[in-house]
């Protein structure tokens, strides 16, 4: 089992930066992707952005690109999120989210809240 431990949520001004962090409680290297969604209408949570661990590859929702940045750190077992230029629409519950081979196992969740 794989525990997902979120850092970082909080209130910021539309425009500037915020960071937020995911650690998990296993290797990284025994993830298969690692990375963040959000809340999104319907039953389905939406794609922020995730790195591939094995093939060192991150792939970004089309409302964050060129704004997010994903990171890692391998030591660590811990995946950073970058966020510039964020939007009153970036405001939501982002939901750190690990897929294994063994299932999928999901943080808490933390609130970002942008004020425009």
């Amino acid at each position: 089992q794989v525990q997902l431990v979120e850092s970082g949520g909080g209130l910021v001004q539309a425009g500037g930066s915020h960071r937020l962090s995911c650690t998990a409680s296993v290797n990284i290297f025994n993830i298969n992707a690692l990375g963040w969604y959000r809340a999104a209408p319907g039953p389905q949570r939406e794609l922020v952005a995730r790195i591939v661990i094995q093939r060192n590859r991150t792939e970004y929702g089309d409302s964050v690109k060129g704004r997010f940045t994903i990171s890692r750190d391998n030591p660590k077992n811990t995946v950073y999120l970058q966020m510039n230029s964020l939007k009153p629409e970036d405001t939501g519950v982002y939901y750190c989210h690990a897929g294994t081979s063994r299932g999928d196992y999901w943080a808490l969740g933390t609130q970002v809240t942008v004020s425009s």
